[in-house]
């Protein structure tokens, strides 16, 4: 999607939670107004945020302005909710006080449908997103444009990706930077996500567990498949709080998997067994090429 620059409407975008996400999402915005010629006020937030972190954001990384009063800081055509979905769903009341006419209210969250209840709810103008993308090291120091570049961008306006005002021109700009947009309503993007992003957390957390007393055996094969079990709980519990009954749905599906993989194996059953690593090969392969099964 190309949005139209000669048409633009966005003059200032207010970014609530400045962490690894947020701040690379600042980032890439003010790469493609730069590609386009154009000057965008970039304003944002952060609780955590000492009085160096804030020199260090608005001089170093691009932000114009740390705005902590909410009147200001919600006084934006677009504003982009960055804190974990909890925290994103307490805004939307003190935002729907502050926020213009008009506002388009965006968010980062890892579950979609809750957040977009409540802000319809609220009559507040909203389509959440879900940048697919991140790395180990967290906070805005690791923030770059290049996180997002080549990642997709999951927007969650139903069928087809926006087409007009503040949501088209906003995705258009992300697009700039680099994201590759794809539509979802957010009931799709929780199921989809139950089972690609939340299943293997929880998966992960799981193994370590249960492998506990011989982990100081194990080798690089072990780390790489229990790497997701280092994240941090806080986030995760706002994503098991609100997307429970998918994430249950896809553990009980997983966990008849494994039941009859246990019944392969006891029963020798090699054939079946080279034909699942077969097709596992095969779809490793074409997602490290970067396609699709």
């Amino acid at each position: 999607m190309n949005t139209s620059m000669e048409q633009a409407h966005i003059k200032r975008i207010s970014f609530v939670g400045l962490g690894l996400i947020g701040a690379s999402l600042m980032q890439a915005v003010r790469k493609a107004a730069g590609i386009a010629g154009r000057h965008i006020e970039l304003i944002g937030w952060d609780p955590g945020f000492s009085d160096d972190d804030i020199a260090c954001i608005t001089g170093r990384l691009g932000l114009d302005r740390f705005e902590p009063e909410p009147a200001k800081l919600y006084d934006a055509d677009v504003i982009v909710l960055c804190a974990p979905v909890m925290t994103n769903i307490s805004l939307l009341e003190e935002l729907r006080l502050h926020a213009p006419a008009g506002a388009l209210v965006t968010d980062v969250s890892s579950t979609k449908m809750l957040i977009a209840e409540k802000a319809c709810s609220l009559g507040i103008d909203f389509i959440g997103m879900h940048p697919i993308a991140g790395r180990e090291q967290q906070g805005y120091l690791a923030a770059s444009p290049e996180l997002l570049s080549g990642r997709l961008l999951v927007v969650c306006s139903g069928e087809r990706l926006p087409e007009t005002g503040h949501a088209a021109e906003f995705v258009g700009l992300l697009e700039e930077a680099g994201c590759i947009p794809a539509a979802m309503s957010p009931e799709e993007h929780d199921r989809v996500y139950a089972n690609i992003s939340h299943l293997p957390q929880l998966i992960s957390t799981a193994l370590m567990n249960h492998c506990r007393e011989n982990i100081p055996r194990s080798g690089p094969g072990f780390a790489s498949v229990s790497r997701l079990s280092g994240s941090s709980w806080p986030v995760w519990r706002d994503i098991v709080s609100t997307n429970s009954e998918n994430i249950a749905d896809e553990l009980e599906a997983f966990s008849g998997r494994l039941a009859r993989l246990a019944a392969a194996v006891r029963r020798q059953e090699l054939d079946s067994l080279e034909e699942d690593f077969g097709e596992a090969n095969r779809l490793y392969q074409s997602l490290q090429q970067g396609g699709r099964p």
